[in-house]
């Protein structure tokens, strides 16, 4: 990676030169919450702020800019990587077909016709990203055009490193620490080997979709059996080829995966506390600080919000995962006998924190017990442990199907 630098140095510093453009540089944030709470002067660099509101704008612009001759370019994308493209097709003058999953939110679809009009076609095909993009591919080599990826493109790994670029002459130098999100790796690669070691990198991922780490342990990319799309910025399947050989000589320990629920906890929080709307992607960095704040005291540090393309429809089903995460909200099976008075003996167990926010009671006229399903939300973790004891110490039955993901996809 040392002796690619100053190449790449220079083909990053051009992009970023290119940017200017188009769009001014995102801010490079001091936020005051985190720094305070985890003693490091750790900043935000707002790629939530870009005109698609997420960086992919970068690598889309960096490669479009290098096809002067090309009309036509085909994308496959979850939605960052399409809207991205979108706008620069608008800006060029030129045309695009893009592929995207059957799964993606409305919102960014609906951004993606926006932004290119009618200088854009949109394909939806598929349930996941990997099988759209196949799709995009196969239709490009089919009918022609410049196929456009989200990461596995070393031009669009140059454009992505114009936030290197930005966040050093912004800040002065180059911070102590950057952390960043990881999806097919277009940009954490990028970001990395501008840095080249003059900056510790650590690389996150979602839990339900951590092809870095499957990569880096079997020493090449290597495709996921499963993949949990909830986080769909970053919810890929296999990390990029190009991206990989960038990245395969991470040590294990700078990569963190996080948990699907977790993300859910940053995202209410900086809706709430800073006004600061992320998608689940966009906050993965953010996240991540708890797991290394030991390290990163007194240091500067830096986390990228990669997006804020958030359909607020999903707001309830963030709020419901953050609240489980952090054990304020639990589900229970309860047996409850059929007789008369059976409900008021358990309400009046609930303690006065304790709030009902489901019950389903199947009364089965032949047996001696019905099952409840029931959801109780508290304000502190505690609180259900005390209840616990309560049922139990009163002979009522039940079991925890909280973080039974079987038995929640099916009842909650």
């Amino acid at each position: 990676m040392t002796d690619a630098l100053p190449s790449f140095e220079i083909r990053a510093r051009a992009a970023e030169a290119a940017m200017r453009d188009v769009f001014p540089a995102t801010p490079l944030q001091r936020n005051v919450l985190l720094s305070e709470r985890f003693g490091a002067d750790i900043y935000l660099k707002r790629e939530d702020l870009s005109p698609v509101r997420s960086y992919k704008i970068r690598g889309a612009l960096n490669a479009m800019r290098k096809q002067p001759d090309q009309d036509l370019f085909v994308a496959a994308s979850a939605g960052n990587h399409a809207q991205g493209v979108a706008f620069m097709c608008k800006q060029m003058g030129k045309q695009g077909v893009i592929f995207m999953p059957v799964t993606t939110p409305q919102q960014k679809i609906q951004k993606t016709q926006m932004f290119g009009g009618e200088h854009v076609k949109i394909h939806l095909v598929g349930d996941y990203f990997d099988i759209c993009l196949a799709a995009a591919q196969e239709w490009c080599a089919n009918n022609g055009g410049h196929f456009l990826s989200p990461f596995d493109d070393d031009d669009v790994i140059e454009g992505q490193a114009s936030i290197a670029v930005e966040i050093e002459e912004q800040l002065g130098r180059a911070p102590d620490h950057v952390i960043l999100p990881v999806g097919g790796g277009g940009m954490s690669s990028g970001v990395v080997t501008y840095f080249n070691e003059r900056t510790h990198c650590v690389l996150v991922e979602p839990a339900g979709g951590a092809c870095l780490r499957a990569a880096l342990m079997a020493h090449q990319p290597v495709a996921l059996d499963t993949v949990d799309t909830f986080v769909d910025g970053a919810a890929v399947g296999r990390i990029g080829d190009k991206p990989f050989e960038l990245l395969k000589d991470t040590h294990i320990s700078d990569t963190i995966a996080i948990s699907e629920d977790r993300v859910c906890n940053t995202i209410v929080e900086m809706l709430n506390l800073e006004g600061i709307v992320l998608e689940p992607a966009g906050a993965l960095a953010i996240e991540a600080v708890e797991d290394i704040h030991a390290y990163l005291r007194g240091k500067t540090v830096v986390c990228l919000t990669s997006g804020g393309n958030f359909d607020f429809e999903r707001l309830p089903e963030v709020k419901e995962r953050a609240q489980r995460y952090a054990g304020l909200k639990k589900y229970f099976i309860l047996r409850l006998p059929q007789r008369p008075g059976a409900l008021k003996d358990f309400l009046e167990l609930l303690g006065p924190e304790d709030n009902i926010t489901r019950f389903e009671y199947m009364k089965k006229s032949a047996r001696n017990f019905g099952s409840v399903l029931i959801g109780i939300e508290t304000n502190a973790p505690g609180h259900f442990v005390q209840l616990s004891a309560r049922l139990e110490d009163a002979g009522m039955t039940f079991t925890d199907i909280t973080n039974d993901d079987t038995m929640a996809q099916f009842v909650i």
